[in-house]
């Protein structure tokens, strides 16, 4: 078990890592001097698995809890979802002293952490992540909410968790599509922070795709690093914290036009890469190396690297929608090598377009 404080001043939390993490719940919910009834958000995937197991550790802890079953996906990280889940909170008693505890992946996690910005207008959630996407990225920062038609995560929030529990043992019953699409999300920590790291994946896909708990610590414990410094340092992303869109401008807009039902999170953010490597390449900021070197870690994971009927204008719409963009204006973090990136705002919008041509052709 390790365990790596997010820095925030008074809103600082801990992140514990390990084997067993989950076992640190009683805890967690009797330092902060909880009272009365504790919400437990799940989905329809996790809640058959994890939920009554989470459950009696909440009542272990002296605590009653309330459990509320959200739909599994990303179609449906959307507004509803939050008032049908404020609603199980109302009909359960949870007042502004209560808790949320969110169980479940990174779509999980958005909604609970959203409502618990506006519930009561917000009270305290923790983070139990079951997904790798979630245990390296989503669970930790406080970026919450859902989707819009016209565009992904266009509404939310910045609410901090209280604590992050992140158990690997979880990890054994995720399907083996999310655990690829998960990883995706760690070869972008490598590309934009630790070169050692994306050696680390280059090295090691067999035993973390055969879901190797020894082989996950490192990746895990190496991302949940970055991603605290950078939200210590960046909290509600004026400057630094963009680095971690790496391969987002572009795969936000492919979850868009692809109305968030042909890909995963993480599979679109693995074509925003390679486009965003071609595009780098393109500009001169990186050689043909190290386009064929993310590549090949992206396809060693079994994950996409065409797209070959791309709707490039509908893509290219969507992108300037994107919550990134500035005035119409697309911003996009680009590698000038392995293990560091740039943001850029000056690229012309037909390198953009030669890209995402790039992914169709593959």
């Amino acid at each position: 078990m390790e365990t790596i404080q997010v820095e925030l001043g008074d809103r600082s939390y801990p992140i514990h890592v390990g084997v067993g993490a989950l076992s640190r719940l009683p805890e967690l919910l009797t330092d902060p001097g909880v009272r009365g009834v504790v919400g437990l958000a799940t989905d329809s995937n996790v809640g058959p698995l994890y939920a009554e197991r989470v459950a009696s550790l909440i009542r272990s802890a002296g605590l009653d809890v309330a459990v509320s079953v959200l739909p599994a996906g990303e179609t449906y990280k959307r507004l509803d979802q939050v008032e049908r889940l404020c609603g199980d909170l109302l009909a359960a008693g949870l007042d502004r002293s209560s808790v949320l505890v969110a169980l479940g992946g990174g779509v999980l996690g958005d909604i609970a952490g959203y409502a618990a910005a506006s519930y009561m207008r917000g009270i305290r959630f923790l983070q139990i992540p079951t997904t790798v996407v979630a245990q390296v990225d989503s669970s930790v920062g406080g970026k919450t909410g859902v989707n819009h038609p016209l565009g992904k995560n266009t509404i939310g929030a910045f609410h901090q968790p209280s604590a992050v529990l992140i158990d690997l043992e979880l990890l054994q019953t995720l399907p083996d599509r999310e655990l690829r699409a998960g990883l995706a999300e760690v070869i972008k920590h490598g590309v934009i922070a630790d070169e050692r790291l994306f050696a680390y994946l280059e090295d090691n896909a067999p035993a973390l795709l055969g879901k190797d708990l020894e082989a996950f610590a490192y990746p895990v414990l190496a991302s949940c690093r970055i991603k605290s410094a950078v939200v210590a340092a960046d909290e509600q992303e004026h400057g630094l914290r963009a680095n971690l869109n790496y391969g987002h401008t572009f795969g936000h807009g492919i979850e868009s036009v692809t109305r968030y039902a042909r890909y995963l999170h993480g599979e679109a953010v693995a074509l925003g890469m390679h486009a965003a490597g071609i595009l780098a390449r393109e500009l001169g900021m990186v050689d043909g190396v190290f386009a064929a070197r993310q590549r090949s870690c992206i396809e060693r994971y079994g994950l996409p690297v065409q797209f070959a009927d791309l709707p490039v204008d509908d893509t290219l719409a969507a992108m300037r929608r994107d919550k990134k963009a500035r005035a119409g204006t697309m911003k996009f973090i680009l590698a000038d090598r392995m293990g560091h990136v740039v943001q850029r705002t000056d690229v012309d919008e037909a390198a953009v377009r030669d890209a995402l041509e790039a992914l169709r052709a593959g």
